[in-house]
């Protein structure tokens, strides 16, 4: 039998609590102490037993008044302490003292270091995003350090198995360290180079908050908002960047339809949406970015996506939707960026505009099908289009499949629900 006293209740509401500090400050917090400590791996192990703390603490004493301060505060004592047990602690000891400096600030240092974080995320980005270091490590990296993705979510993101990319965050994190790559916003003769690594950081920060990779939570909003507000700054950095104006079209639009993705605690695809939920002012927003950026006639794919996403904003209903013209786009998109999940997505648009059989001849070719056979949402992409082609044996062998490989909860009952339906027909 339960028990439900307050008691018993005490630690499971704690445990949420530091949940909840850790996906919406953990990205904040690491920023700072990787800008203080110039050691990745030292501000994740330090972060990391701050949270263990909380853990142990929180449920006996309740959690603080200010939790992102408090774990500052413990993260930081952490580093030290652990600085104090190097037996390079000598050649630390500058480090040392600049922590000792910030912790003898007192309590109204925490509030100042609560908005400086702010600048530290993006000091971190462009940190991580060095030509010194490999494309896909940078981005990586990105997301390990801002949106405390695990490695098992990133090599997913990236379809590597996971040794694969523990590999390559532990090489980049070393190089980092050893070629002395500074921690700062370059400046702006340097900002080109940067910019792609950048962007695609920034994208994959935002598609982790948008359709998370793993929970019981299909959005994280507080990593869309953080990925939207840094892809303004970056925006103000470099105002003649039509890609920047790209993604962040990109995001504003994507974002405006966040609240109709779920209803009843259940995912609801695009073409079901209550589009009386969407955010006008957002999506207004985002197409007009979407229009300067493309006058600047040197379209490149954020642009391309984001107009993808503006036609389907501005579409009055799903059966309105100019699905020629979507195609087309991601025709043109697949020239740019001819990458699997690029292909995907032209195949369903094709689909839709011609009929699913169309679509599905281009899913079935062999190097994407074996490209994408560990991937989700091939499959649950196929498997509508088996749906809507009137093959429900195939569908639900396909929604099997995706169902195997799902890993976010939210996504899992939605292919449920679709293999039920399917079931039910043959």
């Amino acid at each position: 039998m339960l028990n439900n006293s307050p008691k018993s209740a005490a630690p499971e509401a704690a445990s949420s609590s530091v949940e909840r500090v850790f996906r919406e400050e953990h990205g904040r917090i690491l920023a700072m102490l990787i800008r203080v400590y110039r050691d990745f791996d030292l501000a994740e192990e330090a972060l990391q037993d701050a949270f263990a703390v909380a853990l142990d603490r929180w449920p006996l004493d309740g959690a603080p008044a200010n939790p992102g301060a408090w774990i500052t505060t413990t993260a930081r004592r952490k580093a030290v302490d652990r600085l104090r047990r190097d037996r390079a602690f000598v050649e630390k000891r500058a480090q040392l003292e600049t922590a000792a400096s910030l912790d003898a600030q007192g309590a109204e240092a925490e509030t100042d270091d609560m908005t400086e974080l702010q600048d530290d995320r993006l000091r971190l980005i462009f940190t991580c995003c060095h030509p010194a270091l490999a494309l896909e490590a940078q981005v990586a990296l990105t997301l390990r350090t801002l949106s405390g993705l695990s490695t098992a979510e990133i090599a997913r993101a990236f379809l590597v198995p996971e040794p694969t990319m523990a590999q390559r965050l532990v090489r980049v994190k070393r190089k980092i360290r050893e070629a002395g790559i500074p921690y700062r916003v370059p400046p702006a003769h340097l900002l080109p180079e940067r910019l792609n690594a950048a962007l695609a950081a920034l994208y994959l920060v935002f598609n982790e908050g948008y359709s998370a990779t793993s929970g019981d939570e299909l959005v994280r909003r507080e990593l869309c908002a953080e990925a939207v507000r840094l892809a303004r700054v970056l925006c103000d950095l470099m105002p003649d960047e039509p890609e920047a104006l790209g993604l962040l079209a990109l995001m504003l639009l994507h974002d405006a339809r966040r609240d109709a993705r779920m209803a009843h605690g259940e995912l609801v695809p695009l073409e079901a949406q209550d589009r009386s939920a969407w955010r006008p002012e957002q999506i207004e927003e985002g197409a007009t970015l979407v229009e300067r950026a493309l006058r600047m006639r040197r379209a490149g794919p954020y642009q391309i996506q984001a107009a993808i996403a503006a036609l389907h904003c501005q579409a009055p209903s799903a059966d309105d939707t100019d699905w020629a013209q979507i195609a087309a786009l991601y025709g043109e998109l697949l020239r740019l960026l001819p990458t699997p999940v690029v292909a995907l997505n032209r195949a369903v648009a094709v689909a839709m505009a011609q009929t699913p059989d169309d679509g599905l001849r281009l899913l079935d070719e062999p190097a994407l099908a074996s490209t994408l056979a560990g991937y989700q949402h091939y499959h649950s992409a196929r498997a509508d289009l088996l749906r809507r082609a009137s093959r429900p044996s195939e569908a639900a062998a396909a929604y099997r499949r995706a169902i195997a490989l799902a890993t976010n909860a939210v996504e899992r009952a939605y292919l449920q629900r679709r293999l039920s339906e399917v079931a039910d027909t043959r």
